[in-house]
This record gives C-alpha cells, sequence and structure tokens, in this order.
C-alpha cells in the first residue's frame, strides 16, 4: 500500500516537473519570438500567469519527489510566494497601462484581440496565431476611450464598437478568411449590387453608393463613405462616424458573371453603443 502511494507520488511529481520545464521552454520561446518577430501573447497577462504556473508547478513537484528539512520548505515557500507576488503585481500594473480585449468566436476557431494603451488612447488589431501568440496588425485611426463593444457577426466577422475620445462613434470589422476563394468578389460594395430587404429594413446598393432605408427613414451614403475590411465587410459613414455595418453572410454566394444576382443574404448592423443585434436581409432584386 506505502509502495503504492510512494510509486503515485513519483508520477505525480515528474508529471508537475514536465509540466514546469514544458511552460518554461514556452517563455523562452516566447521571449526570443517577441524580440526577434514582434510576437506578443494574445492577452499579455498570459505572460505573467504562466511564470506563477510554472513555480506552483516545480514547488509541488520538488515536494513530491524530494524528502526535505522543515527550515528548506519555509525558506523555499517564502520565496515562492515572494515570486508569486513580484507577478501579480507585475500583471495588475501591465493590465492598467494595457487594457486587453480578446473574444473567441462562436466555433472557437478564431480570436479577437485588441490592446489598448490607456495612457495614450492608441488601440492595435492583433492577427493571432495557434490562439495564445499574436502579432500587431494595424492601429485604428482614432483615439479611443470607454468601453468597447465587440459582437461576432458571423463565425469569422467581429463587429467592434467604440467611442473614440471626441464622442464620435466608429466601427472596426475583425474578419477572419474569405468566401469562395475570396477572389471572386473582392470588392464587397460592387457585390452587394441591388435591392436587399429585412424586416423595417431595406438596403439598395447602386453606382451612386449605398442607400439605407430603416423604419421609414433614408440614409444614403456615396462610395466615398463607405469603408471596407477584409473581403467581407464594409462600414457606411456619415459626420465623421460609422452609421452602419453590412456583412456577408455564410450563404452569401456572388457569380463572376455580372448579369447572375448574388444569392444568400447580408447583415445590417448598427453602430451604436446600445445593445443591438444585427438584421438579416435577403436580395429581392
Amino acid at each position: 500500500m506505502k509502495q503504492n502511494k510512494n510509486t503515485l507520488k513519483k508520477i505525480g511529481g515528474m508529471l508537475l516537473f514536465l509540466f514546469a520545464i514544458g511552460f518554461f521552454i514556452l517563455q523562452i520561446g516566447y521571449l526570443f519570438l517577441h524580440t526577434t518577430y514582434q510576437v506578443e501573447y494574445t492577452d499579455d497577462r498570459l505572460f505573467y500567469i504562466i511564470n506563477i504556473f510554472i513555480m506552483i508547478c516545480l514547488a509541488a513537484a520538488i515536494l513530491l519527489l524530494i524528502s526535505i528539512t522543515k527550515k528548506w520548505k519555509v525558506i523555499g515557500g517564502s520565496i515562492i510566494i515572494l515570486f508569486i507576488i513580484v507577478n501579480v503585481v507585475l500583471l495588475f500594473i501591465n493590465n492598467h497601462q494595457i487594457k486587453n480585449i480578446v473574444r473567441i468566436s462562436p466555433d472557437f476557431k478564431h480570436v479577437l484581440a485588441l490592446k489598448e494603451n490607456t495612457k495614450t488612447g492608441k488601440t492595435v488589431y492583433y492577427r493571432t496565431y495557434y490562439y495564445i501568440l499574436a502579432r500587431p496588425k494595424e492601429s485604428f485611426p482614432y483615439k479611443t476611450t470607454g468601453e468597447f463593444k465587440v459582437k461576432w457577426l458571423a463565425k469569422d466577422i467581429a463587429a467592434v464598437t467604440y467611442k473614440a475620445a471626441d464622442n464620435t462613434i466608429h466601427q472596426y470589422i475583425g474578419t477572419y478568411g474569405d468566401r469562395g476563394g475570396g477572389g471572386s468578389y473582392y470588392y464587397v460594395g460592387p457585390s452587394l449590387y441591388g435591392r436587399w430587404e429585412g424586416k423595417d429594413v431595406e438596403v439598395i446598393s447602386n453606382q451612386e453608393g449605398i442607400t439605407v432605408v430603416h423604419n421609414g427613414k433614408y440614409e444614403e451614403f456615396d462610395w466615398d463613405h463607405i469603408v471596407q475590411f477584409g473581403t467581407l465587410a464594409v462600414v457606411l459613414t456619415k459626420n465623421n462616424q460609422a452609421a452602419w455595418a453590412i456583412t456577408l453572410n455564410e450563404n452569401f454566394e456572388v457569380d463572376s458573371n455580372s448579369s447572375v444576382p448574388p444569392s444568400g443574404s447580408i447583415s445590417l448592423y448598427e453602430a451604436t453603443m446600445a445593445k443591438n443585434k444585427p438584421i438579416t436581409l435577403q436580395y429581392v432584386h
């Protein structure tokens, strides 16, 4: 019985030791990638959390594998507690300086990652790799303030609505991949050409631009005020603010032959900090 207990302790100790070594190697690899290729963790707080996890695993492994005196337990325990306290303090300092916004897509295949410098108001959108690593892709054009409202409009489209420092409202659309190879409809606006209808909403796309009719109210946007994101979305703007986002739903298809109308549906999403849902529209003619 005692032998079995000792065997389990050794196995547990070895597993914890391997965990500690594995995450230590991960940290070393991360530091190399960060220095060489500007790679960062998707959420900066992961660096400190992993440090704490390594130390806890290492301490538990030592206790299970090696018999040590009470004196060394006290000394070792004190070092571990001090290490954890330092990392917790650094985590809170970092989190105060950099606001991390991370959202996982409904199918768990994509991660939206934003980092806002709370002092300067500069927000950067990150392209993620393997969920936990990321590289900066582009900065938001305006200084940001307040909270970010994130809504996944499809499994591969995330809308970020936010306020700029001058209190105007803007939208950034994170897109992941394309539909049908992407090359067939690189320009989203022209691929919407025609009339689309939804509940109390109508969208008309023609040579002049896009018109949105919502509850009987007409809003016209010429092509100079339509901003494309990836190959899946556009944002309609007026008075230097975002008004609506239009995204291609997963069933949307367009033929390379312009005489063939598109099929499937699109979504219309209002740019507001209030809680709202996208509206689905079907092609009419």
